[in-house]
């Protein structure tokens, strides 16, 4: 059985990593902590004496306005941290599947589903840090797998943490009757985590390399929300933005070794069946 180490254990994605694994690999996680607290030369220990077969790092500070007014914190959490990491796993062998993000395209203007092979310069400071881990990392571990994963949900339960997504935000809008504002002119995925964890499994055996990482979507925001809201069965006052955005990725490079993500509707839809929501839409 393969030993599987998962940093960010207690976090949106890495506690449902350990939930959906925990009868299919020997598990261990960084203590509650570790990953903030701990210094290059004890991260870089722990992971020798767990001698993990494949270590999966989720554990970030993702907070994008946090990480623009604390660049500092940012750096070490979202740049040094993995380069540690990778570091370790280059020395114990290890396979390292790194989470990414779609931030790293933030401000790219090229239009349509993006791919890999794009030169970036990303608009905010977690996509730059986003960036530099995954060209540090795999300038130490060209065998590392570095998963660009778009905006992630999930329904609370099963007692793992839940944070703000966008089938809670239109719950809460269509019950305070908050109006959400969203642009015709902003394109991105939006992934259902479980499938995004279902999928890690194949991306164990993925060469060394980047990889965007999630759902794909051919609408627009406003669209894609009318529809999640269409689904869900509720009224939310929506108001049209009018900013340009497109963090939309290609999934051509992954489809090539047989790993496919369901578009961004169908997995929301997939979603509410596994919660026994009726679909209204």
């Amino acid at each position: 059985m393969r030993k599987i180490l998962v940093t960010g254990a207690g976090g949106f994605v890495g506690a449902r990593i350990l939930d959906q694994w925990r009868e299919r690999y020997e598990l261990c996680a960084f203590p509650h902590g570790f990953s903030a607290d701990s210094d290059e030369a004890a991260v870089r220990a722990l992971i020798a004496r767990e001698k993990p077969d494949v270590i999966v790092h989720t554990a970030a500070l993702s907070n994008t306005a946090y990480c623009a007014s604390h660049p500092e914190e940012s750096l070490r959490a979202n740049v040094l941290l993995p380069e540690w990491i990778a570091k370790a796993a280059a020395e114990t062998g290890a396979k390292l599947l790194a989470f990414s993000s779609d931030q790293v395209y933030a401000g790219c203007k090229r239009s349509g589903p993006l791919p890999e092979t794009l030169s970036l310069a990303p608009a905010n400071v977690y996509g730059c840090h986003k960036l530099e881990a995954e060209q540090r990392v795999l300038a130490i571990t060209s065998d590392a797998v570095l998963l660009r994963a778009a905006w992630m949900y999930d329904f609370p339960g099963y007692r793992l943490p839940i944070r703000g997504n966008l089938p809670l935000n239109l719950l809460s809008a269509a019950k305070t009757g908050t109006a959400l504002h969203f642009s015709e002119q902003d394109f991105r995925g939006v992934s259902y985590v479980r499938e995004v964890i279902d999928k890690l499994i194949p991306a164990m055996e993925l060469p060394g390399g980047v990889y965007n990482f999630g759902s794909g979507n051919d609408c627009d925001m406003f669209e894609t929300v009318s529809r999640f809201a269409r689904l869900l069965g509720v009224e939310v006052p929506l108001e049209k933005d009018h900013w340009e955005r497109n963090l939309a990725m290609s999934g051509e490079k992954l489809k090539d070794f047989g790993i496919r993500f369901d578009s961004t509707i169908q997995a929301f839809q997939q979603c509410l069946d596994d919660y026994g929501f009726g679909h209204f839409e």
